[in-house]
């Protein structure tokens, strides 16, 4: 146990030293976003009855936050420690397989978490917001969080140099979150896309921490927050099997 709080302090410590740029580079990128979008179509599009455009922007921007950065946590630190050769430090104390990955995506979930409640404090500051839901919200956002700490896990560990990653994060993260509802509810798009948006994890994601805003959302929560268990329980389970077999880990 000893073993597996040090991984995970280092993690945390990790992402936290440089917070200026791990953590308040994304609170800024979100209300640039915030700004921009609320400026054009605040007033001229409704999401939801009663639900400004801007008020509906907020959660989404605030659990893309999240999504994106407990990503971009346990892949970025799996990679540079593959590259620098000092993976094998992490490897060699009587760590077991789980409290490896544990450690990882933990430490992933607490800077998700930690940067979207910076974007949450900054954006709720030019936009009113009420939680009609709380728990759903948390609930929504530990899965989020340990879903894409668990997908950095497996792109981390899968990709053997930079340029491997950013594919990754390029043609699988940034898409599946942008089309994920951030900026638009699904029935505003014709019927094939929101066919095709139903098959995008994320935006399950997105609807379930919405609803615990406004109550309102496109699916129920509860279906929502299953596809986002049963999405995390797959992807555990394929990190998992990658850790055990030393899969581009030793050798």
């Amino acid at each position: 146990m000893t073993g597996w709080k040090t991984l995970f302090k280092k993690e945390v410590l990790r992402f936290w030293k440089v917070s200026f740029q791990t953590v308040l580079a994304p609170v800024v990128t979100a209300l640039l976003y915030l700004m921009i979008f609320s400026h054009v179509l605040d007033g001229k599009v409704e999401p939801y009855p009663g639900v400004g455009y801007a008020a509906f922007l907020v959660p989404g921007l605030v659990m893309m936050s999240v999504l994106q950065n407990a990503f971009a946590n346990s892949s970025s630190s799996l990679i540079q420690s593959k590259i620098t050769g000092n993976l094998v430090f992490v490897l060699l104390p009587p760590l077991s397989h789980f409290e490896f990955f544990s450690a990882y995506v933990l430490a992933s979930m607490v800077r998700g978490v930690a940067v979207g409640l910076g974007v949450l404090a900054v954006t709720v500051a030019f936009v009113g917001l009420h939680m009609a839901h709380p728990g759903w919200i948390l609930v929504h956002a530990v899965v989020g969080s340990a879903l894409l700490g668990t997908m950095g896990v497996i792109a981390g560990i899968w990709a053997e140099k930079f340029d491997q990653l950013a594919a990754f994060q390029n043609f699988i993260i940034m898409p599946a979150t942008f089309l994920s509802g951030v900026f638009y509810s699904i029935h505003s798009l014709p019927g094939v896309w929101q066919t095709v948006s139903h098959f995008n994890p994320f935006f399950y994601l997105i609807d379930g921490f919405r609803y615990g805003f406004f109550g309102v959302s496109d699916v129920s929560p509860w279906f929502s927050l299953g596809v986002g268990l049963v999405a995390w329980a797959i992807l555990t389970t394929i990190a998992l099997r990658m850790v055990i077999s030393g899969y581009k880990l030793r050798g």
